[in-house]
């Protein structure tokens, strides 16, 4: 008998949805030239996806600084994501796979409350 332990072991997506999504840049000093440094900026993206209840926050690094996001990703648009250690893991519109390292704790969003407070007793 034998069993096949790969599709079973393999997290599933969920639906998110895409809260905000900021390019930046970080410099970086790549030498000194007298007492003078040169420097480059690096470019990388934040992202924070709302899954549930939970607001997730990820950076991503490109390997290029010409890469970037897909185009569909703007804030309010839906997208497949699932966790994985310390990653957030998204799926890009063509079907593979972009990784980001979390940048913050999971915020939950709290609901607001609805009801009147009690009236106070004399």
């Amino acid at each position: 008998m034998v069993l096949f332990l790969g599709a079973a072991s393999r997290k599933q997506y969920v639906d998110g949805t895409i809260v905000k999504v900021q390019q930046k840049a970080t410099t970086r000093i790549l030498y000194y030239q007298v007492d003078t440094p040169v420097t480059r900026d690096d470019p990388y993206y934040e992202i924070s996806v709302q899954i549930k209840d939970t607001v997730y926050s990820g950076r991503y690094t490109p390997m290029h600084s010409s890469d970037s996001l897909p185009a569909e990703w703007a804030a309010g648009s839906p997208v497949q994501a699932r966790i994985d250690g310390r990653h957030l893991v998204l799926k890009r519109p063509s079907g593979t796979e972009m990784s980001f390292a979390f940048t913050k704790s999971p915020v939950v969003k709290s609901e607001p409350s609805n009801s009147a407070p009690a009236p106070a007793s004399r």
